[in-house]
């Protein structure tokens, strides 16, 4: 998808990478654009040029496993915003963080006692947050790989960095977000809690001005203005529970994704969806836009 000027877009498949032999899980670019990262449900986090498509790299748990109780499969990557690293997860105890320029293992982030569903970066690349199914939130120090604190009381919790990086977003099973304030010491406490979803959490993310998205089993998107905890704008349009989303580097669109075919672009302010895209070969699991906003990549079953 190209995105010419806000609220009309340019829907054409521009390139099809296919090499993965499982689910692609997540994606992410890197903070310039010029690599894209895959994790798939085959075991592996996938590295490749973005302008080409040309795989770059593959690694399997063979050579670099992440360790659990659970067998093995990729669920997650991001790159740190300052391009240096990325992190990946599986359905393991463990996370670990790579060098982006060798695709080496520095570190592997070991401390949740069940599976890691979730990781995330701060804005300035010094923490990463980690959820998973033993109800907490782990905040890390990224440059010696130890556990700053622990975020008890959400299940399996998605999240997200404010982009000031002293407020951490975190979604539950119970259906509530709840933000952290990270400068207030330890242990660190939630100071709000946003309520008005009626199913699981099942993503968040925030825009560079501060805004903030979650999808839900609910089938909806909820926009907020976590400042005044008000809720603006709902998307509705899924026929099925949101799986993922992102938002334009202008703030001004958010892609999302199903547990179908179709993935939806909507517009931020008014809610409208203003484009389906239905090229989508199975099940979308993930999408993200380039850092220009030209771009949008979808993963699928």
């Amino acid at each position: 998808m190209n995105s010419r000027v806000p609220g009309t877009l340019a829907v054409e498949r521009v390139k099809f990478v296919g090499r993965h032999r499982g689910e692609v899980n997540s994606s992410a670019f890197s903070p310039v654009g010029q690599k894209l990262l895959t994790a798939s449900e085959d075991g592996c986090v996938y590295g490749w040029e973005t302008q080409s498509g040309r795989l770059l790299w593959r690694h399997r748990w063979g050579s670099s496993p992440h360790t659990g109780r659970l067998r093995p499969m990729a669920l997650f990557v991001q790159f740190s915003p300052n391009g240096c690293l990325f992190a990946s997860n599986s359905c393991g105890c463990t996370i670990r963080l790579w060098d982006v320029a060798e695709a080496k293992c520095l570190q592997v982030l070991q401390g949740h006692q069940w599976s890691v569903e979730t990781i995330s970066f701060s804005p300035d690349s010094k923490q990463l947050a980690s959820g998973g199914w033993d109800k907490r939130v782990m905040l890390w120090e990224v440059q010696i790989g130890q556990v700053l604190s622990h975020l008890v009381g959400h299940r399996d919790c998605p999240s997200d960095f404010a982009p000031s990086s002293d407020c951490l977003a975190t979604g539950s099973w119970d259906s509530t977000i709840r933000m952290w304030d990270l400068w207030a010491g330890t242990p660190v406490i939630f100071h709000q809690e946003l309520e008005g979803h009626s199913g699981n959490i099942s993503c968040l993310c925030y825009s560079a001005s501060g805004l903030l998205a979650s999808g839900s089993w609910d089938k909806t998107i909820h926009n907020w203005k976590p400042s005044t905890g008000s809720l603006p704008v709902q998307l509705k349009g899924h026929i099925t529970w949101v799986k993922s989303r992102a938002f334009s580097p202008d703030g001004l669109q958010v892609a999302s994704t199903g547990y179908s075919h179709m993935i939806k672009v909507w517009d931020y302010n008014t809610g409208k969806c203003i484009e389906t895209l239905k090229g989508v070969l199975d099940v979308a699991h993930a999408c993200a836009f380039t850092p220009d906003g030209k771009l949008l990549v979808s993963g699928a079953a």
